[in-house]
């Protein structure tokens, strides 16, 4: 995606009905906007709900951002559709969650580093120290909060407190192995992206690869979802799969699975910085 300076990301989702796409486009035109990329997608044309992403950039000459705004918040209630829109060029404060297994953690700095990931990390979080200096080397604040059951609650309070200090707007659980409780959740929402280490809704919970290994499975894979307050139930954003064999003992399902584990949150956590999800009851439609 490019991210200059006159480019935005409109989000809409609403009951289906005729008109919208146009009333959008005839919007954007008026306002000297040009549509780059448009997708669409309705459940059901008769009674359904209509989703659309459009990428669009507007010459700052003859019109500007703001007014465009201003159009939208208009028609959005006279079409009653619920909104989003963000400019390209905006870098969203993302904080990354880990604990001692770092391989998902070490490919989403890798490609934040190598500019693939548009966003600003302003710190990362863990319950151990393994990270530490890791981290440290790419510049970012670390800060340590062990979670135990006894102080789960402090935690937890003490790592919000830092996420709004810096105003953060996407929560990654890099392996973080602590279960986050319903009020951080809710804080949150569809703003948190885990990445389960099997292919759900199978082997949920912890050592999904033991009970992959024990069911002789064929296929393993990942899971990277939007977290709610259901364990490993929340909208699935990406997954991935790798063939395996009879030859591949629990150890070896596990290193393959950490491959994939990297691979599918990378995508989701691109996909979602990209603005190109929206959450539907408990599934995901990614443009």
């Amino acid at each position: 995606m490019h991210h200059q300076e006159n480019r935005a990301i409109l989000l809409v989702t609403c009951q289906d009905k005729p008109g919208i796409v146009s009333a959008i486009s005839t919007l954007l035109f008026h306002h000297h906007a040009n549509i780059v990329q448009s997708d669409q997608y309705s459940t059901d044309p008769e009674h359904g709900r209509f989703f659309m992403r459009v990428e669009f950039e507007w010459e700052e000459s003859k019109a500007n951002f703001q007014s465009i705004q201003e159009a939208l918040k208009q028609i959005a209630q006279e079409y009653a559709f619920t909104y989003k829109i963000e400019k390209a060029n905006r870098k969203k404060q993302m904080a990354i969650f880990v604990s001692k297994e770092n391989h998902c953690l070490s490919e989403i700095l890798w490609k934040w580093k190598a500019g693939e990931l548009y966003a600003d990390i302003p710190l990362v979080i863990s319950n151990h120290k393994d990270a530490q200096e890791e981290v440290e080397s790419y510049g970012i604040p670390f800060y340590h909060i062990p979670a135990t059951k006894e102080n789960r609650k402090e935690a937890e309070e003490q790592a919000i407190q830092l996420l709004k200090d810096h105003q953060i707007e996407l929560v990654v659980l890099a392996r973080y192995m602590q279960i986050l409780s319903s009020s951080f959740v809710s804080q949150f929402p569809e703003r948190i992206i885990n990445i389960h280490h099997s292919f759900l809704p199978a082997f949920i919970g912890a050592n999904p690869y033991v009970k992959a290994f024990e069911r002789g499975v064929k296929l393993i894979g990942a899971t990277a979802h939007y977290v709610t307050d259901d364990l490993d139930e929340g909208p699935i954003i990406e997954q991935d799969v790798m063939r395996v064999d009879h030859r591949h003992s629990a150890k070896d399902l596990k290193i393959v699975g950490r491959n994939i584990e990297r691979i599918a949150l990378a995508r989701a956590v691109q996909w979602h910085l990209d603005d190109r999800c929206i959450v539907h009851q408990n599934k995901t439609i990614v443009f």
